[in-house]
């Protein structure tokens, strides 16, 4: 595939307004909104939101789709969200952003959502375990699965288990690889294992979703989980 800079200028033109980042950034938990939300969200009119959606629709950045009355946007692919969490990457070196921003918001840093997978200090702490234990291989662009980690995560939960048993019928970067969080500057667990593990926590209760925000809430059934499963003190 042949870049131009045209390209590049034209996704950091879309990316750069202030509004448009906001709503980005809110549907960086792998939910989708209406444009009424994502309004509220980015501290503008309906219809100045849906301008700014129609752009970022039209530039392969968000998907709407309708259900009943309602429409819906969301990011159009984890290669957006691999993108945005690298720009928050590279924010982290300028003295005013997102690292400064994480300390002021420990919660956040804790546990979030990065797209559909679990980011942050646990997110981290869960695959460093994982990689230790011999169940996460890293291998070029991609982690494998081992035997023992495949049977150690069909444990965790009915979203892991399922995936598990089936064949892998996408790349390999897409099922399962390393994702470098960007406030911890180390990787957690992404791709279709990393949002299955998400999917299990929530419906296990160990995390809580916060409405309208990407954090994460442990929960005391949670803490217990991360010293049973993982060996983590929290």
């Amino acid at each position: 595939m042949v870049h131009t800079s045209g390209s590049l200028v034209s996704v950091g033109a879309l990316v750069g307004d202030q509004a448009r980042a906001s709503m980005l950034l809110q549907l960086m938990d792998g939910r989708a909104y209406t444009a009424t939300e994502l309004a509220r969200v980015a501290g503008v009119t309906p219809q100045t939101a849906s301008s700014h959606l129609r752009r970022l629709v039209e530039g392969d950045l968000l998907v709407a789709v309708a259900q009943g009355r309602h429409r819906y946007h969301r990011l159009a692919s984890h290669e957006v969200a691999d993108m945005l969490e690298g720009i928050l990457r590279v924010a982290d070196r300028t003295p005013s952003c997102t690292a400064e921003a994480s300390r002021s918001m420990p919660a956040l840093r804790q546990a979030r959502s990065c797209y559909r997978h679990l980011a942050g200090v646990h997110a981290v702490a869960i695959t460093d375990r994982l990689l230790q234990a011999g169940h996460l291989v890293p291998h070029q662009a991609h982690w494998q699965v081992s035997v023992e980690g495949a049977a150690f995560l069909q444990e965790l939960g009915q979203p892991l288990a399922e995936l598990l048993r089936l064949p892998v019928t996408v790349k390999p970067a897409r099922y399962c690889r390393g994702c470098l969080d960007c406030t911890e500057r180390r990787p957690h667990l992404a791709g279709l294992v990393g949002e299955a593990m998400l999917d299990s926590f929530v419906k296990n209760d160990w995390l809580r979703r916060v409405e309208g925000r990407r954090e994460l809430r442990l929960t005391p059934l949670g803490r217990e989980a991360l010293w049973t499963r993982f060996g983590l003190a929290t």
